[in-house]
């Protein structure tokens, strides 16, 4: 492929640790900053684009790079966001992809619409959000998600969902049941929110019920509850600017009734979140802890020292020693509990 016969918007040899919250080594073949669907619609009239691998990433803040990727890199950076709809009900919100994730949930909020406080603080774009299915405190994309667009990257023709098209579950969507979150046939450019005007408050969350009782908050606003949400995140959370990282490294697992029920004999103090398919949630961060880990390092790689979820880069660290030591967390918690652990991020 020559240079010229490259749209101008697409770069050689890119770097892409700065690209992503864990700072790992690794570059890309080709890399294209996508700002509309008619860029979408160039890359897919070159055909040595078409025919290379490709990836789609937002953020960055849930990836973990292993080294090079000879293909096509493209980055989502559609933005906009803008009211579309406002009846008795609800609000309906239609956002660019490449908008960032909490500064949309705070938007929302200074515009008087609620919903999507629960969320706050959570890094990564808006189109990310319905692959991962993102969660915290109770609430899911999957509750305020009413529809998205998204495009065909090797034909260009847009393909629309709606709710049920996405197949939401915990942490889960048909981007990654079809495994386009991996060959990146699938990019999302727009997300469609129902924001409810009879809104109610979620704050059973033990965590977060626990810091608006902190703060005397019997009845709080959803801008309140945000508040909490942050300070929460923030407490626990590192800062990926200065200490890199993904985020929640692994999944909450679910497991059977019945291996709930004996892990709870044994360690009567372990979490548990009784789900509506008779399975049960346990809190991964606890089984971690538990385990060894929390605190400590494998190399340049370690389970942060205040929330035991959290993978750290201590600085310099490459994806084989990320895979390392999620290895070995998976296995003590494995042996210690009978309990398989998921990671989230993506490895590329």
């Amino acid at each position: 492929m020559t240079a010229r016969s490259l749209p101008d918007f697409v770069e050689r040899d890119v770097d892409l640790a700065a690209r992503t919250t864990l700072a790992l080594p690794g570059r890309a073949a080709y890399f294209a900053e996508l700002k509309s669907t008619a860029q979408l619609a160039m890359l897919a009239r070159e055909p040595a684009l078409r025919t290379m691998r490709r990836f789609v990433i937002g953020a960055g803040s849930n990836l973990v790079l292993t080294g090079d990727f000879d293909g096509l890199v493209m980055k989502v950076a559609i933005g906009g966001r803008q009211l579309v709809e406002e009846n008795d009900d609800a609000w309906v919100v239609r956002v660019g992809a490449g908008e960032d994730w909490h500064q949309l949930v705070m938007w929302t909020l200074a515009q008087g619409w609620p919903g999507l406080e629960n969320l706050a603080l959570i890094p990564g774009t808006v189109g990310a959000a319905p692959i991962q299915n993102i969660g915290a405190y109770g609430l899911e994309m999957a509750d305020r998600l009413l529809s998205l667009e998204s495009v065909d990257t090797l034909t260009g023709k847009p393909v629309p969902l709606d709710h049920a098209g996405c197949r939401f579950g915990y942490r889960d969507s048909v981007f990654k049941q079809q495994g386009w979150h991996l060959d990146g046939q699938r990019l999302i450019t727009h997300v469609s929110l129902r924001l409810p005007r009879r809104w109610q408050a979620r704050t059973r969350y033990a965590e977060l019920a626990a810091e608006l009782e902190r703060r005397q908050l019997a009845s709080p606003s959803a801008r309140q509850i945000a508040e909490a949400v942050i300070a929460i995140r923030r407490r626990k959370l590192p800062d990926p600017a200065t200490l890199p990282n993904a985020g929640s490294f692994f999944h909450n697992p679910r497991v059977s009734g019945s291996l709930a029920e004996r892990l709870a004999t044994a360690h009567p103090e372990l979490p548990r979140y009784p789900q509506p398919d008779g399975s049960v949630k346990l809190a991964a961060a606890w089984l971690i802890e538990r385990s060894g880990w929390k605190g400590r390092d494998l190399g340049r790689v370690g389970m942060y020292e205040r929330q035991a979820l959290v993978l750290v880069n201590r600085g310099g660290a490459h994806g084989a020693e990320v895979i390392a030591l999620a290895r070995a967390v998976q296995a003590d918690v494995s042996q210690c509990f009978g309990v398989e652990l998921t990671p989230e991020p993506i490895f590329l």
